[in-house]
């Protein structure tokens, strides 16, 4: 009798092979004290260890061929430059010299530190990149304790084998798509982490997030796992086994067919023509951008340049990445979304007692933090101003609530301009502004939103978890987070309903509107600009170039009237029939 367990499937594809179980035990982290005379050595030793642990990341991304996207590399080199960070380097340095502590221990104080800056913010992306400070420091840790120890266990012998572990780094990633490694499952992580976002660039079929795997599963087990339903089948019979190979056939046929998608339009059956943005947080990311032909950039996040750094980046520093950026798109639109962090997040790094017991996602964060702290939003605004003198920018603040935050933004800009126009500055005129939509009360404002901005965008990732009152990187209540909430779709259809109705764009540009499932249902809900990770832009062109939105506004109707999720589900399945969705 075969086995299914289920778990987060992030990349989708068909995988069958040999069970290979990684068990890379905690590493047991010492604490001592060391003589005064041998703190010289101890420093050397930490410097020796970022060396070798930066050449083994040089080494993995000459693994990367030379015809795959570009992003994937960008994944090694932020990794890379975590290590050249003086967050990881000379501030554990520093511990070493004050508390006379090894260099196993002041590398733990560092990372524990920065990985509460991380948990403590509300956005679910930004929180995961705690995930990739653990993968860099453990590289480290495992030099130090033994120089073998974090010498990689995934290599040419594991060839189509499929990985089950407690997690992946976007190392062992790259290395399992090198050596011909036919999938993997965690037990932990999530969808928007780099290892699952970086599955899907890569191809490699990954489910996350399945509890005890290596409990159930045995070396050599002979599994098959479904990255986009998320299930992995054990002991299946020769029929199942049959089934998912014709699946893996169709799976690479449809791969095919969407490189040929590149370059084309969006456009539906009855002509409705379509945007299809990306979404990106650094300037690294625009040839991913530009690999998918993207109309443009629905998503810059900007809080990265605030981050890993004991003080605050300078508006030169930002109007140079800014630039940089508007430059690259060549005409393209360019949506540049303020900083959305929240008052955990100091100008040391370390995490404000402020809100100590109190749930940063409903304190000082986003718009409330840039009106509360404008010396440190100001220069943000002034070197965006100053970027639109190179390209199409436009202006979009998170997290919105009242007509009031969105007056006192405005009349910041307005500031910003006038300081400008005295010191001679170009910048562009009638620089669009948006806001976002991801919390119910901006939903249920929409019309009087609507009427004060020139475009507003979907946050899905927030609003569904505002409004269902869950955290979905917590893995206890994850499950209740369900977009097709019947709910969550009233809210949407209400912001859509708003913008239409004010002749404004809306867009939306949560992790729904990269998931080609709900395509055609937001199409019908009236949605007719989407902007998403690059690595999905493609998928939902292909469903987008398939549909008829005259089709799909009478069955989208009726997920709006349907009081139960379960027939909401249906409805949309229906949508989605003849089509793998």
């Amino acid at each position: 009798m075969s086995l299914v367990l289920s778990g987060t499937g992030v990349s989708r594809g068909i995988a069958l092979g040999k069970a290979h179980i990684l068990r890379r035990g905690q590493i047991e982290i010492p604490e001592y004290v060391v003589p005064k005379k041998y703190v010289k050595d101890e420093i050397n030793r930490l410097k020796k260890a970022l060396v070798t642990a930066a050449a083994q990341l040089k080494a993995i991304r000459k693994h990367i061929p030379e015809n795959t996207p570009a992003d994937i590399g960008s994944f090694i080199d932020a990794h890379l430059l975590m290590i050249q960070d003086s967050m990881l380097s000379d501030e554990p340095i520093n511990m070493i010299r004050q508390q006379q502590c090894n260099a196993e221990w002041a590398l733990k104080q560092q990372r524990d530190m920065l990985v509460k800056v991380f948990e403590a913010m509300d956005d679910p992306y930004l929180r995961t990149r705690k995930d990739d400070i653990d993968h860099v420091v453990n590289r480290i840790l495992g030099l130090l304790l033994d120089e073998s120890a974090h010498a990689s266990d995934v290599d040419s012998r594991l060839k189509g084998a499929i990985l089950i572990a407690d997690d992946l780094s976007p190392a062992d990633t790259v290395l399992m798509q090198h050596f011909g490694i036919a999938g993997f499952v965690t037990e932990f992580g999530g969808p928007t982490s780099h290892t699952s976002i970086l599955a899907r660039g890569l191809g490699v079929p990954a489910i996350v997030g399945l509890h005890s795997a290596r409990s159930f599963l045995k070396e050599n087990d002979e599994i098959i796992i479904d990255g986009r339903a998320g299930i992995v089948l054990a002991d299946a019979g020769e029929n199942t086994n049959k089934y998912y190979r014709r699946r893996q056939r169709q799976e690479k046929k449809r791969i095919n067919e969407l490189k040929e998608l590149k370059g084309k339009p969006a456009i539906t059956n009855d002509k409705q023509a379509i945007k299809l943005h990306a979404n990106i947080e650094l300037p690294e990311d625009i040839p991913a951008v530009r690999k998918v032909a993207a109309e443009g950039i629905g998503l810059y996040r900007t809080e990265f340049l605030y981050m890993n750094r004991d003080d605050f980046p300078s508006e030169d520093e930002q109007f140079s990445v800014y630039r940089k950026v508007v430059k690259s798109l060549k005409g393209a639109p360019v949506t540049i979304r303020t900083f959305d962090l929240g008052a955990d997040k100091q100008v040391d790094g370390a995490t404000s007692n402020k809100q100590a017991g109190t749930n940063p996602a409903l304190g000082l964060r986003a718009v409330r933090l840039c009106l509360r702290d404008t010396e440190m939003f100001m220069p943000q605004l002034r070197a965006i101003l100053r970027a639109s003198a190179f390209g199409p920018v436009r202006i979009m603040i998170p997290m919105l609530s009242n007509l009031t935050e969105l007056h006192q933004v405005k009349q910041l800009i307005d500031d910003a301009k006038l300081e400008l126009d005295r010191e001679g500055i170009r910048y562009a005129d009638n620089i669009p502004l948006g806001g976002m939509i991801e919390i119910p009360a901006a939903a249920l404002a929409a019309n009087q939103f609507a009427k004060q901005l020139d475009f507003l965008s979907i946050g899905t990732n927030d609003l569904i978890q505002y409004t269902l009152a869950i955290d979905r990187i917590d893995d206890e209540v994850a499950y209740l987070y369900e977009p097709l909430h019947p709910a969550v779709l009233q809210l949407i259809h209400m912001s859509i309903r708003a913008a239409n109705k004010a002749k404004i764009p809306i867009s939306m540009c949560g992790e729904m509107a990269g998931d080609p499932y709900f395509t055609r249902l937001l199409l019908g809900l009236g949605l007719r600009e989407f902007s998403m990770h690059p690595s999905a832009l493609l998928e939902v062109k292909r469903v987008v170039n398939s549909s008829d939105t005259r089709q799909l506004e009478k069955p989208a109707k009726k997920t709006l009237n349907s009081a139960r999720q379960s027939d909401v589900e249906k409805i949309v399945n229906s949508m989605n029939i003849d089509i793998d969705a």
